[in-house]
């Protein structure tokens, strides 16, 4: 449905500068750091293989990208309240091309390690982007039509995802997979050309997301963007250590914390280890076959999200989440005990599931916080650290165990979730 005639008029602020040209700049960030979070799937595959790393080795792509969240999401929300939200913007967009620049000297001296900080890089842009793109969309226009525009911005984070996968899909796996006696039979020369072009083959991908990315910088930096509508105001109190106190004090909140650490620490675990879980139940089936599958999941995800929008409508938020953990958890027991064509269409399924997870316990964990809100929600946003800590273990699992097993990792995972929602229910009433 188009905007209404009032919305349009909305569109041009008293200064008459169109809001148009600055809502595609920033809706396209959404895309952006969609692509970004989703390639890092595709990246453990390729790394595991070019740097012959162990799956626990493997995760730290993972460990690395969310740690730069974690460590930059309180200076990005102080970088925004002292420069505003554009430059809060450009700062993210420059750290993220910056980050996507560091793959070409990395990949020239074939260094994982070099890798890795190119990844704490890019994340630390995103954790700019993260923080001033969604308030930025609710402030550019009338206030009556925010929250279609973010759901319109937030269906294009769903496509940037889906696109990473296949960006590495077609320009990064190479299809080529040697077996280990067939490395072993090669020569010296011929095992180094050969990890060499592995390497070298994320150069180019991420060297084009450069320049797109600073291109982007520069369109925000020369684009007059309109001044924030009074309505939508950031509120201009400051964190204080009190409300972090006090913060302590609230036990369901704290469970809440803990809820998002471990869901975001499963659907990273899943998405991170799908591939490898395919390799291994579905021997012969190639590298991009199974990415396939990856995208997959993702459509699933972005699928679920507006197929639980609407349940939410007759089913209680909190009782559709408990269900829909414990289903999750059946399914990675699926995946653990029948590690075949079956638990890899099980772990495909999980997706569809997980995606109403991250939002529900945002908001259920701030009910009833009052002033408190804006401390507890830079504590849930910190909890997406899971996503860096539990994709390691459950790494570190597989390299014990099988990878199979592993997957009883995010199942646990999913138990504390459903524990959290279980307790929200019973809290409802």
């Amino acid at each position: 449905m188009s905007l209404s005639s009032h919305t349009t008029h909305q569109a041009r602020t008293s200064s008459g500068v169109s809001l148009w040209l600055p809502l595609v700049l920033i809706v396209s960030l959404f895309f952006m750091w969609g692509v970004a979070n989703n390639l890092n799937d595709i990246l453990i595959t390729q790394f595991k293989k070019a740097f012959v790393l162990s799956d626990f080795a493997s995760g730290w792509v993972q460990s690395a990208f969310y740690f730069g969240y974690f460590a930059l999401a309180i200076p990005a929300a102080v970088a925004m309240k002292r420069f505003g939200y554009k430059v809060a913007v450009i700062i993210g967009l420059l750290l993220y091309g910056l980050g996507a620049s560091l793959f070409y000297p990395a990949a020239l001296a074939h260094e994982y390690s070099y890798f890795l900080l190119a990844l704490f890089v890019i994340a630390s842009g995103l954790a700019f982007l993260e923080t001033s793109a969604n308030p930025m969309i609710v402030a550019m226009g009338d206030p009556e039509t925010a929250e279609r525009r973010l759901n319109f911005a937030q269906s294009f984070n769903s496509l940037g995802t889906i696109s990473g996968v296949l960006i590495g899909r077609e320009f990064i796996l190479s299809g080529v997979e040697h077996s280990p006696d067939a490395l072993a039979r090669m020569s010296e020369v011929e095992r180094t050309a050969f990890y060499t072009s592995e390497v070298q083959a994320v150069a180019g991908p991420y060297l084009a997301i450069a320049a797109v990315v600073f291109f982007w910088a520069l369109a925000v930096a020369c684009v007059r963007f309109p001044p924030l509508g009074s309505g939508c105001e950031q509120d201009k109190r400051e964190f204080r250590l009190a409300d972090f106190r006090a913060l302590l004090k609230e036990r369901y909140y704290l469970f809440g914390v803990v809820a998002q650490f471990f869901y975001v620490g499963a659907q990273v675990c899943i998405w991170s280890y799908m591939i490898r879980y395919g390799q291994s139940a579905l021997p012969g089936v190639g590298e991009k076959a199974l990415a396939d599958y990856l995208a997959a999941s993702l459509v699933a995800f972005m699928v679920g999200r507006f197929v639980a929008t609407g349940l939410m409508g007759r089913i209680a938020p909190a009782r559709l989440m408990f269900a829909y953990a414990l289903i999750s958890v059946g399914l990675c027991a699926v995946a653990i005990l029948w590690p075949t064509h079956l638990g890899l269409l099980a772990l495909v399924s999980t997706s569809f599931f997980m995606s109403l997870m991250f939002p529900t316990i945002f908001a259920l964990s701030l009910k009833g916080l009052g002033p408190l809100a804006k401390a507890g929600s830079s504590l849930l946003i910190m909890a997406i650290i899971g996503g860096a800590i539990i994709t390691a273990l459950m790494g570190l699992v597989s390299d014990l165990t099988r990878i199979n097993i592993s997957v009883v990792v995010p199942l646990g995972c999913f138990l504390v979730v459903a524990a959290f929602a279980r307790r929200s229910v019973r809290g409802a009433g």
